[in-house]
């Protein structure tokens, strides 16, 4: 008997001591005050929700698989930059001074070439390569970090043009032009994420000439500081201190309609929820930001955290974006190695990943691209490149937006129901249903789906088509009541009238 108390007792405390299970295929449960799911979603009250996969692991690509301990023995070294074009996935060997060209399947992947200098440029060869972009033209353009310079090659690896320090005063105090992260318009406009700019992205026209800067972030400053600098610091003291300059962007992606796509992680974690942070930003011509957020929350990844105090507290930064169809986007989390993925609205459709050492986790990703639905992912670590395949429920959720879209609004509310068979818990395939049956007329069937997914916004818009249907289709009867409502006391009142007139003529006649 004091046998099995004693075991009933060590399992009790075994139930009770933390456990970590990196990168398994339904749980990560880690002590940190996140999520314990590896995938999850947050419901309308914020709680994290376990949902299933929406990715898989298809592949791990490093060294060994792509061959290049058989070409030169040179392993990857800190790549710090992913780019897709087409069929082809450009990745910047950073600390090799090298572009690698790899051509993806589907299945697996195939060295191309390697690209380790310039034909007729001056220098030659790349010093320290930190991203990458290619143009519609197959022309590829290099971040060259340590030449200060953005090179432009075409297809054949000939020198076009260079993209240098820009003629502005930023300059003339001495900096030096470090390019590290590039984007190219469908008009051969170049922007620029400098190393040491915090005016924003530098722009240039496609014939290399500097046109100023685009998307400067908004200073960022407590009142306290405000005062004290302004009121309270003499002229020197106030030289000699910390200006209030709006804070360096992260990375940048360019989507099918030249709109940018930023990414910011230097900001106050007290401004996430009340969306004054906005570290992804959409940017327009003008550098305003134009992205849609109709959720509870702005995208900002996790929505709970533990205060900073290591690199594994603090809220989500995302290291970098990537845009797929139809406005769906995908953020990566440098802080705990997890992707976000939100649709054209800024509601999460899920979130999964975590930091470790096997399949599926990640030491430091640096990095996200996709081709089609499947997604790449950096590590500059660990020198991989992990491939992500939709599962079948992820799939059905692009699946359910695409139909949407496309206007197909039975099929799209069929497929949202198949996710809630798979995810019961899932608020945006109510919200999906209540968008299709909308498009339907059927209103009252969309409030109560609205309801459930508690959008009051969505609620409001079919309850007044309802109301307002409901009118059209009672017209007649909402005619005769009132009819009713305004002819019956008017006609109660001239009988009274007429009675009363009776009355007081007969007595009238009565007195005479």
């Amino acid at each position: 008997m004091k046998g099995m108390i004693r075991a009933i007792a060590i399992l009790c405390l075994l139930a009770l001591l933390p456990v970590t299970v990196l990168a398994d295929d339904s749980y990560s449960m880690k002590q940190d005050g996140f999520s314990t799911s590896y995938s999850y979603i947050y419901d309308y009250w914020g709680d994290v929700q376990e949902a299933p996969n929406p990715y898989r692991v298809s592949t791990v690509i490093d060294s060994m698989t792509i061959g290049l301990d058989k070409l030169d023995g040179k392993r990857m070294s800190r790549p710090q930059s992913l780019f897709v074009h087409e069929k082809d996935l450009y990745v910047a060997d950073t600390f090799n001074n090298r572009i690698l060209q790899l051509r993806y399947d589907g299945v697996e992947f195939e060295l191309i070439r390697v690209i380790s200098e310039v034909k007729g440029a001056e220098p030659a060869t790349f010093n320290n390569p930190y991203d990458i972009a290619v143009d519609a033209d197959e022309n590829i353009y290099v971040a060259d970090y340590f030449n200060y310079r953005v090179v432009m090659m075409d297809k054949d690896l000939n020198f076009i043009k260079a993209f240098t320090k820009p003629t502005d005063s930023t300059y003339d105090q001495g900096l030096d032009f470090l390019p590290k992260k590039i984007a190219v318009d469908v008009a051969g406009r170049v922007y620029v994420l400098g190393a040491n700019i915090n005016k924003g992205f530098i722009k240039y026209e496609a014939d290399t000439t500097f046109t100023g800067y685009i998307g400067a972030n908004q200073v960022s400053v407590n009142m306290a500081q405000y005062i004290w600098k302004r009121y309270f610091q003499t002229k020197e003291q106030r030289a000699a201190s910390q200006s209030f300059a709006p804070t360096e962007y992260e990375n940048l992606y360019i989507d099918d309609e030249g709109f940018i796509y930023a990414t910011n992680t230097i900001f106050s974690e007290y401004d996430l929820k009340w969306d004054k942070a906005k570290p992804i930003r959409r940017l327009n011509s003008l550098g305003g930001d134009i992205l849609i957020k109709n959720d509870r929350y702005p995208p900002i990844g996790d929505i709970w955290w533990i205060e900073e105090g290591t690199q594994y507290l603090g809220p989500t930064r995302f290291t970098d974006i990537t845009v797929l169809k139809n406005d769906l986007y995908v953020a990566l989390d440098r802080t705990r190695g997890r992707l976000f993925g939100y649709d054209n609205q800024g509601v999460l459709l899920w979130a999964f990943g975590t930091r470790g050492n096997v399949e599926g986790a990640f030491t430091s990703a640096i990095s996200v691209e996709h081709m089609g639905y499947d997604l790449f992912v950096l590590d500059q670590v660990e020198n991989s490149i992990t491939v992500f395949t939709p599962t079948e429920y992820g799939q059905m959720i692009y699946d359910a937006n695409e139909t949407y879209l496309n206007g197909e609004y039975d099929r799209s509310a069929d497929i949202w129901r198949d996710v809630m068979r798979m995810n019961a818990n899932y608020p945006l395939a109510f919200r999906g249903i209540g968008r299709a049956i909308l498009r339907q007329d059927d209103f009252e069937g969309a409030m109560r789906y609205f309801e459930m997914a508690h959008d009051q916004e969505s609620y409001g818009r079919a309850f007044k088509l309802y109301r307002k249907q409901w009118i059209e289709k009672n017209i007649l009867w909402i005619v005769l009541i009132l009819a009713v409502i305004l002819i019956v006391p008017l006609v109660i009142g001239r009988v009274k009238r007429a009675k009363w007139e009776v009355i007081m003529h007969e007595q009238s006649k009565v007195r005479q």
